[in-house]
């Protein structure tokens, strides 16, 4: 490919343009977004082409989603998916300084930024984005479009189901299971299972009740 083209003009897209600097990427990086207001703008110093669906056109260009979020993350794959985009075209960007030893994987598509360590027998699916100072411990497991964010600390075989959001500085006890599409809320301390959907928040953490009335 001959270049890299970034979908979605975030915080996370200028993160991703400095790894991909790093990494020396060949070629120039791109975005496109849907704002109408950032095409023919940069983000940051990073051109904004058009909208989504120039990814299509563009078919010399690695791609990566840099939304912040699992589920925006996994709307545009589909949404790529039915204007026909080659799922081959994803690429990783994993910053050099991560410590990613042979027992352990990074799936297709995936962002992990400065100072992740994965210890041993981890794997992180695809999309998932792991940010600064991320500890992932042995065993653990990251299922597709999650979101872990800085300084989170996972124990031992700690399962994140697809599309989780973990908040920045939490940690989870070894055995934990967080549920699809679940988050757990900044400095949180998660010492039991986190069911599907639900929001945990606190140390020690516990469920944020909706709908209750006096």
């Amino acid at each position: 490919m001959s270049g890299l083209l970034l979908v979605g003009a975030s915080g996370l897209a200028r993160e991703a343009t400095t790894v991909a600097v790093w990494l020396h990427h060949q070629g120039p990086v791109s975005i496109v977004d849907d704002d109408p207001a950032t095409w023919g703008t940069l983000h940051g110093l990073t051109p904004v082409l058009g909208s989504v669906d120039l990814v299509t056109d563009v078919v010399d260009h690695d791609v990566v989603l840099t939304l912040g979020k699992g589920g925006h993350r996994h709307r545009v794959a589909l949404r790529l998916e039915m204007l026909g985009m080659d799922p081959g075209r994803y690429t990783s960007l994993i910053h050099p300084r991560v410590v990613l030893p042979g027992s352990c994987s990074i799936g297709t598509g995936s962002i992990a930024l400065d100072g992740v360590v994965l210890t041993a027998d981890v794997e992180v699916g695809r999309h998932v984005v792991l940010m600064p100072q991320v500890t992932l411990t042995h065993g653990c497991r990251v299922h597709d479009f999650a979101t872990i964010c800085a300084g989170v600390s996972l124990g031992g075989d700690v399962e994140i189901g697809e599309g989780a959001y973990v908040g920045m500085n939490a940690s989870v006890r070894q055995g934990v299971h967080v549920g699809a599409g679940a988050t757990v809320g900044m400095g949180a301390v998660v010492l039991h299972d986190v069911p599907a959907g639900e929001t945990w928040v606190g140390v020690p953490a516990r469920p944020v009740r909706t709908g209750v009335t006096a």
